[in-house]
């Protein structure tokens, strides 16, 4: 029987560890949903890192832009760390750049994470998934809410989506590059918001 991670047990683990959400997923997926156990798969994983990086306070960190060649969309982002040394780092502002150059490519993109969706939006799309699977055997139908919810989550939420371009960064998730990054800098690296500006929205 197959355990059914939620989101509220990696946030959990994401808090207690600070690795990234898809690394917390795969833990708790190989531990059974034991938190404690799958501490140890990432203590493994990651090494001495682990634990330092999550409840750090981010106090440096910087903000990049990006304004697309016909001036027509722009973006803000602000990216969190640690200290000043990282937040000079050319990872960390090749990284925050980067994501305001994802962003700019992704005009559907609300949230920076998905513990930021407001509760009625989320009941909203759901019950719109919960409609549309109606004529589904009743035994499938919350897999496929479930689904659906998370193709949804993959559309509004930055750190759930992939990179726009996976050529240079084969197929990661924004989080999965913000936990590279932050086991890298040895730095609870966090995206803390973002604007999007497009002429004629």
């Amino acid at each position: 029987m197959s355990t059914t991670i939620t989101a509220a047990d990696v946030k959990a683990l994401r808090e207690k560890t600070g690795a990234g959400m898809m690394d917390c997923k795969n833990a708790l997926t190989e531990s059974g949903g034991d938190i404690d156990k799958a501490v140890e798969i990432l203590r493994v994983k990651m090494g001495n890192k682990l634990g330092k990086l999550a409840g750090r306070e981010t106090s440096e960190g910087t903000v990049q832009s990006y304004v697309h060649a016909t001036g027509k969309v722009g973006v803000l982002v602000q990216v969190e760390c640690n200290t000043d040394f990282v937040a000079k780092n050319e990872d960390f502002i090749a990284f925050a750049k980067d994501l305001a150059l994802h962003i700019a490519a992704s005009p559907q993109t609300l949230y920076v994470s998905e513990d930021e969706v407001p509760e009625e939006d989320k009941q909203r799309e759901m019950r719109v998934f919960e409609e549309m699977a109606a004529d589904k055997p009743e035994n499938i139908r919350p897999r496929i809410v479930e689904g659906q919810l998370k193709k949804w989550y993959g559309d509004v939420v930055l750190l759930d989506q992939e990179h726009v371009n996976p050529d240079k960064h084969g197929g990661k998730t924004i989080d999965q590059l913000r936990g590279d990054l932050s086991a890298k800098t040895g730095e609870n690296v966090v995206v803390k918001r973002f604007a999007r500006f497009a002429v004629g929205e």
